[in-house]
């Protein structure tokens, strides 16, 4: 004879097997589905903001360098790779050129990145008082490499910026106007440094910490922006505060 305590206990098991073999449904949220019994809501999707958005390729540099546009090839010496120049750099048209290489911040593979990086740092060594009338150019450029939200990239176009706002006279208060432009992206991005607890991070000693960047290139913008950087820079980015008051 089964008793009823017995039935009770089968029916228990047979109850949890059932509920094993047929996991919850995963319903969206905010709908009907949601008020069901054994259902599991799917959470919102992640916004995403830290993402890489890669760049279409071809890219306009790319094409550019394909095409035989620049005048530049590539040497090696005793220290590796370098760009050599067909013709002085202070003798190039910096309307034409620099954009050009500007375009190139978005590149990440051989020998694209190279010949970009290269030829910037090269320009704006010897531009002086070229590079200031070619600023407006550069807006888009910069913008869209910092809109790749690669940390590559990121640092680099960075570093870019410090050395563009260094490189000539008056270049930092010609790109206030501009800060709407190009400040979005660092003000996602400014609080974003490595927390590796006890181990080491590589990433400072390589200059290549996205935070301590946009910190040390924010205050660059500051410093040789004239009178209205600091409240525009201010506006942008809540969080940062003068370095001229200290």
């Amino acid at each position: 004879m089964v008793n009823g305590q017995e039935i009770c206990q089968r029916l228990r098991r047979h109850s949890s097997h059932i509920k094993q073999r047929n996991p919850p449904r995963i319903v969206p949220g905010f709908s009907l589905q949601s008020l069901q019994k054994d259902v599991v809501v799917r959470g919102p999707p992640r916004a995403g903001a830290y993402s890489p958005r890669p760049p279409k390729y071809p890219t306009s540099f790319r094409r550019f360098y394909r095409r035989g546009d620049f005048p530049i090839s590539m040497e090696f010496d005793t220290y590796g790779q370098k760009v050599a120049w067909k013709i002085e750099v202070d003798k190039i048209d910096y309307h034409h050129y620099l954009p050009m290489f500007f375009d190139g911040l978005v590149e990440t593979t051989h020998p694209y990145k190279f010949f970009a990086r290269q030829g910037i740092k090269d320009m704006l060594q010897h531009g002086g008082s070229k590079i200031l009338p070619v600023v407006p150019q550069l807006i888009i450029p910069i913008k869209n490499a910092l809109n790749t939200r690669d940390p590559e990239v990121v640092c680099t176009t960075l570093k870019v910026i410090q050395q563009l706002v260094m490189s000539a006279d008056m270049i930092g208060e010609a790109l206030v106007p501009y800060y709407r432009q190009i400040l979005p992206i660092l003000n996602i991005f400014k609080n974003k440094n490595v927390n590796s607890g006890d181990g080491i991070d590589y990433t400072q000693m390589k200059e290549e910490n996205i935070g301590d960047l946009i910190q040390e290139t924010l205050e660059i913008l500051e410093r040789f922006g004239g009178d209205d950087a600091f409240i525009n820079i201010k506006y942008m980015v809540p969080t940062y505060e003068s370095c001229l008051l200290n």
